[in-house]
C-alpha cells in the first residue's frame, strides 16, 4: 500500500506562552516492508527542532518554540510504501535486548488474573508463534472495543477487569499478558489506513510487537485480531504507551490549555509488480 499520513495536533492556550517545549515521537522510518517516500513536520511559527534517536531506537524530535501563538499547530505528514510481511519486523534499528521487553510498567503490570488469563490461553500450544496467536485471538475475545470508557493513564490491569477499552488498552493488556508467560512484548504506536473507510480519527493507532524465537519481532493487533500487515504505518515503540507517544512536553505560562488530534490516512495499493518485489525481500513472515 502507498499510504498517505496527515497528523495535526493543535495547542489552544489563553495566551501565548514563553515557551513551549515538546518531545515529538511522529517520524517513521525505512526497514523491509516499510519505505518512507517523503515526510516532514510543520508548524504554524518559528520554531527549533533536533532531531535524535531515544533508547528504543525510535526517531524522535525535541521541538522548542519561544513566544508560542495562542494556537500551535503541529503537522506531520507525509507518504510512506508498505508491503505485507506477516507482522514480520525486520530491519528496524534495534538498540535494546529483546529481554528488556520483558520488564514490566505501571501502565502493563500483569496482575493474577492476567497472567491465569494468559496461561490459559496458551495452555494447548507448543510453539512460540502459536502462544503468540493464542495470546491475539485471547485479548481480542475477551476485551470489548469502546471509546470513552478508559483514558491514557488506564492500566492494563483495570482494562482488563472492565473488559473494555481502545487499541491502546488492548495493546497493553498483550503486553502485560505476553510479558507474564516469559514473552518479550513491546507497545507500538503509528497509523492504520482503514478498511472501512474510516480514517479520520481523533487518535493515532497503536497495537504491539512480540518476540518470537527464530522470528524475530512480529506485529500483532490486538484491537482487529490480525498480525500487522501493508495498512500499518510503523513510528515508535516502548515499554507502554508513555514511552511511544506521538508528543510529550511541557509549557512556560499560558494560563489554560485545549489540545486537539487529527490522524488522517489515504491510501492505493501498489502496483503488482511493486507487491511481488517488496514481498519476495520481506519473506525468508486516546
Amino acid at each position: 500500500m502507498r499510504i498517505n499520513v496527515k497528523h495535526e495536533t493543535t495547542y489552544r492556550y489563553d495566551a501565548g506562552p514563553r515557551r513551549v517545549m515538546q518531545l515529538l515521537r511522529l517520524t517513521p522510518e525505512d526497514f523491509e516492508g516499510q519505505n518512507v517516500v517523503d515526510w516532514s513536520i510543520d508548524l504554524n511559527c518559528d520554531a527549533k527542532l533536533r532531531q535524535k534517536r531515544d533508547p528504543h531506537g525510535n526517531i524522535t524530535h525535541m521541538l522548542t518554540v519561544d513566544h508560542a501563538p495562542e494556537e500551535l499547530v503541529i503537522t506531520a505528514s507525509g507518504i510512506v510504501e508498505c508491503d505485507d510481511s506477516a507482522g514480520l519486523v525486520r530491519g528496524v534499528r534495534e538498540t535494546l535486548s529483546p529481554l528488556t521487553y520483558l520488564q514490566v510498567s505501571e501502565l502493563t503490570q500483569p496482575n493474577a488474573a492476567i497472567a491465569e488469563f494468559a496461561a490459559d490461553a496458551i495452555a494447548s500450544k507448543t510453539s512460540p508463534l502459536d502462544k503468540a496467536h493464542a495470546l491475539l485471538a485471547a485479548v481480542y475475545g475477551h476485551m470489548k472495543f469502546e471509546t470513552g470508557t478508559t483514558n491514557v493513564t488506564t492500566s492494563a490491569a483495570e482494562a482488563f477487569a472492565n473488559g473494555n477499552g481502545v487499541c491502546q488498552d488492548l495493546s497493553h493488556l498483550f503486553c502485560a499478558a505476553a510479558r507474564s508467560q516469559d514473552i518479550p512484548a513491546r507497545y507500538v504506536s503509528g497509523h492504520l489506513f482503514r478498511r472501512d473507510g474510516e480514517n479520520n480519527q481523533e487518535a493515532s493507532h497503536a497495537w504491539a510487537e512480540a518476540w518470537v524465537q527464530d522470528l524475530g519481532w512480529v506485529a500483532f493487533d490486538p484491537a482487529h485480531g490480525i498480525s500487522a500487515d501493508d495498512h500499518y504505518v510503523r513510528i515508535a515503540v516502548g515499554m507502554d504507551y508513555r514511552q511511544a507517544a506521538p508528543m510529550v512536553g511541557t509549557r512556560m505560562g499560558g494560563g489554560m490549555e485545549t489540545m486537539a488530534v487529527t490522524a488522517t490516512t489515504s491510501g492505493r495499493a501498489l502496483r503488482q509488480s511493486q507487491n511481488q518485489t517488496m514481498g519476495d525481500m520481506s519473506q525468508s513472515q486516546q
